[in-house]
């Protein structure tokens, strides 16, 4: 299996999305890390999106179950387009990440709100395998709700993630299919929010969640591609967060 930052490298350079109506993403992602303090954090990094430039957005919920998304683009253009319902406060910032050696990378986020974040990733048997499944998939069964049905299964046995939801609905009301083509656990991780410590990760004692989707009690990143249904004004929110009620997509 190659290693995480040389995929990461040949998306960077040249992420390409598939076919298709909808709205959808491709890039790579921690999709969930859950600390002891009670605080998680998630990132999602898209060099290609359908809707709009490349982002990167880091989500944060502290121990009072408050959701800030951090992002370098605005929120109708990313994630807080598809949670901002749920999301207390949505801020613009720059945001870097910075790969250390082929399985260890830092988040940076610097002005205004520092966050400084070190992930350490390791393939085990359970990843192994997964992924050689993964590999030797149909393209046209990543999108399949019964096989993504069965990838969550495998991760919460394999992984000991909670229940992990490929598909589902978004707080502001759009439907989603997430398609991981490749996994590996998060090893070790340290994380400082204006100067706080997060504390070591660790399991929460009840699944974080946005809506329908559930934060893994285990830290996973992933190589990724996302569907989401169109917007419609009609049937789907436009709230981008609760801080800012006037934030609309434009």
């Amino acid at each position: 299996m190659r290693e995480p930052k040389d995929i990461v490298d040949e998306i960077e350079a040249g992420a390409a999305l598939s076919e298709g109506g909808d709205e959808r993403f491709f890039g790579y992602a921690v999709i969930g890390l859950p600390f002891d303090s009670g605080h998680v954090l998630s990132l999602r990094r898209f060099p290609a999106s359908s809707i709009g430039p490349g982002y990167t957005s880091v989500w944060h919920r502290d121990p009072e179950g408050r959701w800030t998304f951090y992002q370098d683009a605005p929120p109708e253009l990313a994630c807080s387009r598809y949670f901002g319902v749920e999301v207390e406060e949505t801020v613009l910032q720059p945001i870097n990440i910075e790969w250390n050696s082929p399985r260890d990378f830092t988040v940076w986020i610097e002005g205004g709100r520092n966050l400084e974040w070190r992930v350490t990733t390791r393939q085990i048997l359970a990843t192994r395998l997964m992924n050689a499944g993964s590999g030797l998939m149909p393209r046209s069964w990543r999108r399949s709700p019964t096989v993504l049905s069965l990838m969550g299964v495998a991760a919460q046995v394999g992984l000991g993630t909670g229940n992990l939801r490929l598909t589902g609905r978004m707080p502001n009301g759009q439907t989603y299919i997430a398609s991981p083509s490749a996994f590996w656990l998060v090893d070790e991780s340290r994380a400082v929010i204006g100067g706080a410590d997060l504390g070591r990760p660790g399991p929460l004692p009840e699944q974080g969640r946005l809506g329908e989707f559930l934060i893994p009690q285990r830290g996973i990143f992933a190589i990724a591609s996302a569907y989401i249904e169109s917007f419609d004004p009609i049937r789907h929110l436009t709230v981008t967060s609760k801080a800012a009620k006037s934030d609309y997509f434009r």
